[in-house]
C-alpha cells in the first residue's frame, strides 16, 4: 500500500486541505501523519446518527425520517432534532471516545465540532465494519445526486458518502469536506479557505483522486 503526505495549503491562496485514505485492511493509510483540525460542518451528521445507533434502541419511525433527511439531503433542521435526541455535545464526545476519535471535540453548535481527516477515517472504518451501523451505511449510499460529489470522483463505483460545506461568517471563505467509501477504499478530505463552494469541490475531488492513486 502506498503512503504519502495528506496535508497542504493552496499555492498562496490560504486554502488548507487534509486527506487520508485507506483500503479495507488495517495497513497504514495514505496521509497517516494526520493534519490540522477543521470545523466539521455537515460531515458531523455521520457521527450524530452513528452515536444514536450505537446507543440504541433502533430509531423510531420519526427518527428514521429525520435521519434520511439529514444524510440524504443534509437537512440541518433534521440534524438539530437528532442532536437533541442524542443529548448534544457531551453525548457525541462520549461516542467519539469509544470509537477512538482522539482529535474530535463536539461543539454545542454541532456544525462547529472540530475534527481531523484521520479521525474521520477511523469513524468510517467503524461504521463500515460493525453491523449496528448498517442503516447508516445504506443511507450514505443513497445521497441525492446533487450532493454526491467529493470522494465519489475517486472511482467509477457508486460511493457511500457524506459531504459538508459552509461559509465561515468571519471570513466569507468556504469549508468544504467529503468523507466516504468508494471502490472499497475509505477516503476523508477536509478543507477550508475556499473562495466558493465550487472551488472547494474541485480541490476536494482532485485530492480524493490523488489519495486513491497513492494507495496503489
Amino acid at each position: 500500500m502506498g503512503t504519502g503526505t495528506g496535508t497542504g495549503t493552496g499555492e498562496g491562496t490560504g486554502v488548507r486541505l487534509s486527506v487520508v485514505a485507506a483500503g479495507a485492511g488495517d495497513d497504514v493509510p495514505y496521509g497517516a501523519g494526520g493534519g490540522p483540525d477543521f470545523p466539521a460542518a455537515s460531515v458531523v451528521k455521520v457521527a450524530i446518527l452513528a452515536a444514536l445507533l450505537r446507543r440504541g434502541p433502533e430509531p423510531d419511525a420519526r427518527q428514521r425520517a429525520r435521519a434520511r433527511a439529514m444524510i440524504l439531503r443534509s437537512d440541518n433542521d433534521a440534524a438539530t432534532d437528532l442532536w437533541r435526541v442524542l443529548g448534544g455535545a457531551g453525548a457525541l464526545d462520549e461516542a467519539c471516545a469509544e470509537w477512538g476519535l482522539t482529535e474530535t471535540y463536539a461543539d454545542p453548535a454541532w456544525g462547529l465540532t472540530r475534527t481531523t481527516a484521520r479521525d474521520q477515517l477511523t469513524l468510517l472504518r467503524t461504521v463500515f465494519r460493525e453491523p449496528r451501523y448498517a442503516y447508516l451505511r445504506r443511507l450514505m449510499g443513497q445521497v441525492v445526486p446533487d450532493q454526491a460529489w467529493g470522494v465519489s470522483a475517486a472511482g467509477p463505483e457508486r460511493a457511500a458518502l457524506k459531504n459538508g460545506w459552509m461559509p465561515m461568517r468571519a471570513t466569507g471563505l468556504w469549508v468544504v469536506h467529503s468523507v466516504g467509501r468508494v471502490g472499497g477504499r475509505f477516503v476523508a478530505v477536509l478543507s477550508d479557505g475556499h473562495p466558493s463552494k465550487e472551488a472547494g469541490i474541485a480541490r476536494v475531488e482532485e485530492a480524493a483522486r490523488r489519495a486513491v492513486r497513492g494507495l496503489g
